[in-house]
């Protein structure tokens, strides 16, 4: 069954998502950052939680469950290896494991926390990818290494070009100004340039790029290019080293 992907925004810059069946107006809630927002969602949609499936331990991430779960009782689902750091778990899964009759592939994301999973919905042409891979961009090492965040972000750049990439933060303008340092592809650029002011205007959130997209713009993405190891003062260094010291000049930045 096809399902609407709704972005719901919360706390400053949060993204959680509702996945909903448009004929029995059931709801996945991926991430819950925030109880109101999603209440206000579920309500005005007159939608029926389904389960709310956790990315990541965060409190930023799972802080609204609570009360969500309060109003709209439903299965929680998270990472087994992450258990003691997450809420309560009602199901408990591993990387590789297909969730909702096969329609969900939880892939392992490393780097921002070792526990982090990311969410491909294949049907959908969606990743939910939290903290992992953002639009422009990718989330800060915590807990993994550069290795692991490397492995990760290659793990999404082999699936389909048509796959949107959603993030669980708007940090698409300061990501962009950032990437603009490692040779983007210099139409992509320009016109991402001059969307994002119209989308802010507008109040339209900035996640739900194309995979395509952001191999023309993600600078985390491009580490095996020639031009951007030269970006980054490491001409000919091997594309792990180069995700390293992007990674580092993006913390210092």
């Amino acid at each position: 069954m096809p399902r609407d992907i709704r972005i719901i925004r919360c706390l400053k810059d949060n993204y959680a998502y509702l996945l909903v069946d448009p004929a029995s107006r059931g709801a996945l809630l991926i991430d819950a950052p925030e109880a109101a927002p999603i209440l206000a969602a579920l309500a005005a949609g007159g939608l029926r939680l389904e389960a709310v499936l956790l990315t990541h331990h965060h409190w930023d991430h799972v802080d609204g469950r609570a009360a969500v779960l309060a109003e709209h009782p439903a299965p929680v689902m998270g990472n087994a290896a992450d258990r003691e750091r997450l809420p309560p778990l009602d199901h408990a899964f591993q990387p590789g494991d297909q969730l909702l009759d096969g329609a969900c592939m939880v892939l392992d994301a490393p780097g921002h926390t070792l526990g982090h999973v990311a969410f491909h919905f294949p049907a959908l042409k969606a990743l939910f990818a939290a903290d992992s891979l953002m639009t422009h961009g990718c989330g800060r090492l915590f807990e993994g290494s550069a290795a692991d965040m490397f492995a990760t972000v290659a793990r999404y750049a082999a699936l389909p070009d048509d796959t949107r990439l959603y993030c669980g933060h708007d940090y698409a303008g300061a990501n962009l100004d950032f990437a603009a340092r490692f040779a983007p592809d210099p139409q992509a650029l320009a016109a991402r340039q001059a969307e994002l002011p119209r989308l802010a205007a507008a109040g339209q959130p900035t996640t739900g790029t194309t995979l395509a997209s952001e191999k023309r713009l993600n600078p985390y993405l491009r580490v095996h290019l020639p031009q951007v190891a030269a970006a980054a003062g490491l001409p000919g260094a091997p594309a792990l080293e180069v995700f390293a010291e992007i990674r580092r000049q993006k913390d210092n930045a």
